[in-house]
């Protein structure tokens, strides 16, 4: 997997050079079913060929799940199967708010072996192999060991689910923060979850998330001895989209106990 993973980072940060590139963001912008909230812009679906195009060079017999194409669970299932959001935050990238990333997990047989997010506006690499560690840009990292009391919670607001979550996600919210020392809505889920792996943030919640949005981040929290589950308290299923309970080991418990509370009211 070492070898493997040498080849992939270089086309990551490769394909972060299409991001950083972009020119007339706004004018490269469609909305997915005409939601405003759903975009997708000329330059995801380049950084998800580009990717796809080289992956297959070095694996000509690989699948793709990802979020600017059809897809089917089952290929998560196969020998080798790669999970990419090409760019996650995309509206923080037409809004030129540089707080976007690229996400790709590697799966084999339904188990994540490598997981990579790239922010190519700080030129952070986060990296794990399972059962390896996570890195950031090369360096260990580790969740944090702060108390509830002292944590940051970051969280994502279901944008397209505005109508049936959007209370329910502010409730939560507001519960946390009451427990908490702040909160964050960054706009980027897989950089949160990166960020908690580096022990930048305490916690992240999101009542549902696309599978490229989790994948990559989900290894990357387990290696850096994190906890990482869904509504159940159960390992995420990434067939379909899901929500997600992220913390440190310090605060999972208590923060858990506030969203289940919640969620299932």
């Amino acid at each position: 997997m070492k070898n493997l993973e040498n080849l992939l980072l270089p086309l990551i940060l490769e394909a972060g050079k299409i991001m950083t590139g972009a020119r007339d963001i706004e004018g490269a912008v469609s909305e997915k079913g005409g939601d405003a909230a759903n975009m997708v812009t000329v330059y995801d679906v380049a950084v998800q060929n580009f990717l796809m195009t080289e992956i297959t060079k070095i694996i000509p017999d690989a699948f793709f799940f990802a979020e600017e194409k059809e897809n089917n669970a089952e290929d998560l299932m196969r020998d080798y199967c790669f999970v990419i959001d090409p760019i996650d935050g995309t509206s923080n990238f037409v809004h030129s708010y540089k707080h976007s990333c690229i996400s790709v997990a590697l799966f084999s047989r339904g188990v994540i072996e490598f997981a990579a997010i790239y922010d190519p506006y700080q030129n952070e690499m986060f990296s794990a192999t399972k059962g390896g560690g996570a890195f950031l840009n090369g360096k260990p990292m580790k969740v944090s060991e702060r108390d509830m009391h002292h944590a940051i919670v970051a969280f994502g607001t279901c944008p397209y689910y505005k109508d049936t979550l959007g209370q329910k996600t502010f409730e939560l919210c507001y519960e946390l923060y009451r427990a908490c020392s702040d909160v964050r809505r960054p706009g980027a889920a897989a950089l949160d979850l990166a960020y908690l792996a580096a022990g930048r943030n305490d916690i992240f919640f999101e009542i549902v998330l696309s599978p490229w949005d989790i994948a990559a981040g989900n290894l990357l929290i387990k290696e850096a001895g994190g906890v990482i589950t869904n509504e159940k308290g159960e390992n995420i299923d990434f067939s379909a989209p899901s929500c997600v309970l992220a913390a440190s080991p310090k605060v999972y418990d208590e923060f858990y106990k506030i969203a289940k509370k919640v969620i299932e009211k």
